[in-house]
């Protein structure tokens, strides 16, 4: 190895690096220990939240309120759609209903986008939270180590010189 672990011996050199190091973790923390807790507490804050809603209830109420939850988009839409036949079936009345709505103030049109923008925004928030794909935990395999890939032939030669 070095010129200090030849003179003191391995043992102590590695003793020496212990002892530094739990010194300076007085001063400073440990940036991957602490890492490593803050990943824990994030994995137990997930279990916990995913224990919360493992067994989706089922009730009518439940199917109720889904459907109510699936109207407002169609009803929109086929809303649009029947004003147009409104427009051609009876003229009159429908120049008369547009020019009620010509006297609904702008703060109100601007509350009525505020709410139906909120109300499909969180309809998509949830929407894209369900549907995320799932990422693997599994460790990635590591390629072999060749000539030109992973190899770097002065560590190699200092491995085979500490292992001696």
């Amino acid at each position: 190895m070095g010129l200090i672990s030849r003179i003191i011996g391995g043992g102590a050199v590695q003793a020496l690096g212990n002892a530094v190091e739990g010194v300076s973790e007085v001063f400073t923390a440990n940036a991957t220990r602490r890492m490593e807790l803050s990943h824990d507490a994030y994995v137990a804050a997930l279990g916990a939240a995913g224990a919360e809603f493992a067994q989706p209830r089922s009730g009518w109420f439940d199917g109720f309120v889904n459907g109510l939850n699936r109207l407002p988009r169609p009803m929109l839409a086929l809303g649009t759609l029947g004003l147009f036949v409104y427009a051609m079936a009876a003229p009159d009345g429908f120049a008369l209903r547009m020019q009620g709505l010509a006297f609904v103030p702008e703060p109100l049109w601007w509350l009525l986008g505020a709410v139906v923008s909120f109300y499909f925004g969180a309809r998509e928030a949830h929407h894209f939270r369900m549907t995320r794909p799932q990422v693997s935990r599994a460790p990635a395999a590591k390629p072999a180590a060749g000539p030109g890939i992973d190899e770097n032939p002065a560590l190699a030669a200092w491995r085979e010189e500490g292992r001696e």
